[in-house]
């Protein structure tokens, strides 16, 4: 399970804020953020090194992200099947997704700027696309989902919370994002880490900030450490104008 914070308020400086953790067996190797794909120019994202894409992608330029978090449904025919790692880098580049979903297993899709965003959802079967509300919401793998006890403890905790502002860092977040204390292997936990026999491991591989303004981009990165603890953050953009 992957988890997105979106907070979208167009009447502050600096509009949009993420934070986003990936989540994925922790042997399946990656790259840190950078400009990996040459056939899009001036993207940043962290690199999956299996297929080769990307599960959240930035446009500095732009001031554009494009984010993905595997869905559920009916899982596409193996044969034809593709990844889902490219839908991000289109949606950062703002292109358009293929019309044709079904090689594609279930997902949701972000497409967002400080305007607003969209929400892209595909189950194998049907396909939807609903605008980002202003304020604040959870993106979970059922969607923005309330009740779902993971977005239910941070929905709660974010209404306690005071919105951090990037032109000065993320204080108000780190907390949160480096799991608050709470067992990783309990469900409302955000940070997780699962053993599933010997050695196959699950859980949060990274931590990722960004926010996005008409005057200022922001993207941090983070690898989360296997012991809990504060998250050690990588600047990768800090830009105004």
């Amino acid at each position: 399970m992957c988890t997105v914070v979106v907070s979208l308020e167009p009447s502050q400086e600096v509009p949009l804020l993420l934070l986003a953790v990936r989540d994925e067996l922790l042997m399946r190797p990656w790259e840190p953020p950078a400009a990996h794909w040459p056939e899009y120019p001036g993207l940043l994202g962290g690199r999956d090194l299996v297929a080769g894409g990307t599960w959240l992608a930035v446009d500095p330029a732009a001031r554009r992200v494009g984010f993905l978090l595997n869905g559920k449904g009916s899982l596409a025919p193996e044969h034809g099947r593709r990844s889902r790692g490219e839908l991000p880098l289109l949606a950062a580049a703002g292109k358009p997704v293929p019309a044709d979903l079904a090689p594609f297993d279930p997902f949701y899709l972000v497409a967002a700027d400080p305007s607003g965003g969209t929400l892209l959802s595909w189950d194998g079967v049907t396909a939807q696309r609903t605008p980002l509300a202003f304020g604040t919401s959870v993106i979970v793998n059922s969607g923005i989902d309330p009740a779902e006890p993971r977005a239910a403890r941070l929905l709660s905790t974010l209404e306690r919370t005071p919105r951090p502002d990037p032109l000065l860092g993320w204080d108000s977040w780190l907390g949160i994002a480096a799991g608050e204390g709470i067992d990783r292997e309990e469900p409302q936990a955000l940070i997780l880490r699962h053993t599933f026999g010997d050695d196959l491991r699950y859980g949060s591989s990274s931590v990722s900030f960004v926010a996005l303004g008409p005057g200022h981009v922001r993207y941090d990165f983070a690898a989360v450490p296997d012991e809990p603890g504060p998250l050690t953050i990588t600047q990768i953009v800090n830009s105004a104008g």
